[in-house]
C-alpha cells in the first residue's frame, strides 16, 4: 500500500484508533488519543481494543464508540466486518502487530498508520520509522509519535483519565464497610499481568502494610480479580485491623472493576504499586506514587509524573525485560526489601507535592 499525501481533517469522517493490548499502554497512549481528537474534530472516534482497555478510557470523551476486539480470530474477524459497515477513513495503530493492521485492512480502513515493523508495511498506508529501539525510551512519546505522523502537533505528556459516578458509589461502598481508611489511607497495588517477574512477594508487601499501619496510616490492598487472593492474603499476613482489602465484602467477594480501581487510587494520600496497569492512574488522578521495578527497564514506561518514586535493586542480570526470572532466584524483586521500601513510602507521604501540568483527570458526568 502507498501513502497518498498528507491527511485532510475534513476528509476523514470516522477515525478508527487500534489501542494498545495492555492496561498501563492505554493510558499512556491518552495524550495521542486527545490529539487525533481535537485535529479530527468532527470525525467520529471508534477506539478498537481489548475489553480491559475500553473500561480503562471510559468517561474521557476521548472516543465516541468503543468496540471491544475478543483474543479469538474468529469473534476478530466477526468484529472486522462491524467495522467494515462504518468504514474508518483513518485507522491509527497503537499496537505494532501484524494483527492489527490486519483487521484494520479487512475492515476497509481507506489509510492505515502505524509503526513499520514486525513486516506489516505493505498493509499500511502511512507507515512510520519506529526509530532506534535498540535503547529504552518512552513508550508514551512513541505514541506521541502517531498522532504527529497524523497532522498532529506535539501532544505533550499530560496522560488523561476519569473516574464516573458509578465508580465513586462503588468505592464508597467500600469506605462504608471499612471507615478506618477515611481518615486517609495508602494503596498497595501487588499486581502483575506481564507475568511474575513483576510481582514484589506477598510477604514483603505484608510486612509493608504492617509498618505503614503501626505508622498511624491505614492501608487498602487493591486487587483485580486475578488478584483477590494476593490482596486478602496481604491483609491476613499483615494482621492488623486498619490493613483491608478491597476484594473482601461483608457478603463475602466484593464485585471488582477497573472504575472501582480508579476510584481508590483517586482518593488514596499515596500509591504503593509494581510496574503494572494500574500504577499509571497515580499520575492523572493526582495520586503521588512508589514504584518498584524489577525485571523491567523505567525508562519504558515512564509516566512523566511529578510525584512519583521509583525503586529499582540493581543486579547484574537485569533489567532482562523477561516474564519470569529466567535465572530462577528474582533476585531484582526479592532483593528490594520492605526497610528501603517503606523509608521511601514515609519521605513521600511528608514530601510536598511537586507542582507539574495541570492534571486532565476528570469527574465524568
Amino acid at each position: 500500500m502507498i501513502a497518498r499525501g498528507p491527511l485532510d481533517p475534513t476528509n476523514v469522517r470516522t477515525l478508527a484508533a487500534f489501542l494498545p493490548n495492555w492496561v498501563g499502554d492505554a493510558v499512556m497512549a491518552t495524550p495521542a488519543l486527545r490529539a487525533l481528537r481535537e485535529r479530527f474534530a468532527d470525525a467520529r472516534v471508534v477506539a478498537v481494543c481489548r475489553p480491559p482497555v475500553g473500561d480503562v478510557l471510559a468517561g474521557t470523551g476521548l472516543a465516541n464508540e468503543i468496540v471491544s476486539l475478543p483474543k479469538s480470530k474468529r469473534a476478530a474477524w466477526r468484529v472486522s466486518r462491524s467495522l467494515r459497515r462504518n468504514r474508518a477513513d483513518l485507522a491509527v495503530l497503537f499496537p505494532n502487530s501484524l494483527r492489527a493492521a490486519a483487521i484494520a485492512r479487512v475492515a476497509g480502513a481507506r489509510r492505515t498508520l502505524g509503526f513499520d515493523r514486525d513486516g506489516r508495511r505493505w498493509l499500511l498506508t502511512d507507515p512510520v520509522s519506529i526509530g532506534d529501539r535498540s535503547r529504552p525510551s518512552p513508550t508514551l512519546l512513541s505514541y506521541n509519535k502517531l498522532a504527529k505522523a497524523a497532522g498532529c502537533g506535539d501532544p505533550g505528556t499530560r496522560t488523561e483519565l476519569a473516574v464516573q459516578p458509578a465508580d465513586e458509589a462503588a468505592f464508597q461502598a467500600v469506605l462504608s464497610e471499612n471507615p478506618v481508611l477515611r481518615d486517609g489511607f495508602v494503596a498497595l497495588n501487588p499486581g502483575g499481568a506481564f507475568g511474575a517477574a513483576k510481582h514484589w512477594p506477598t510477604a514483603h508487601f505484608a510486612d509493608l502494610a504492617r509498618r505503614i499501619a503501626a505508622d498511624g496510616r491505614a492501608v487498602l490492598a487493591l486487587c483485580g480479580p486475578s488478584e483477590r487472593a494476593i490482596a486478602a492474603e496481604i491483609a491476613a499476613l499483615a494482621d492488623d485491623p486498619r490493613v483491608v482489602s478491597v476484594g473482601t465484602s461483608r457478603d463475602g467477594d466484593r464485585k471488582l472493576s477497573i472504575g472501582l480501581t480508579k476510584a481508590a487510587v483517586r482518593a488514596a494520600d499515596l500509591l504503593v504499586t509494581t510496574d503494572s496497569g494500574p500504577r499509571h492512574f497515580a499520575g492523572p488522578l493526582g495520586t503521588p506514587a512508589v514504584t518498584l521495578f524489577g525485571p523491567t527497564h523505567i525508562a519504558w514506561s515512564e509516566t512523566f509524573h511529578a510525584n512519583a518514586t521509583h525503586l529499582q535493586l540493581p543486579v547484574d542480570c537485569g533489567p532482562c525485560q523477561q516474564r519470569t526470572c529466567p535465572l530462577g532466584h528474582h533476585k531484582c524483586m526479592q532483593d528490594l526489601s520492605p526497610d528501603r521500601v517503606f523509608a521511601a513510602v514515609r519521605e513521600a507521604l511528608s514530601a510536598p507535592a511537586v507542582a507539574s501540568e495541570p492534571t486532565l483527570a476528570r469527574r465524568a458526568a
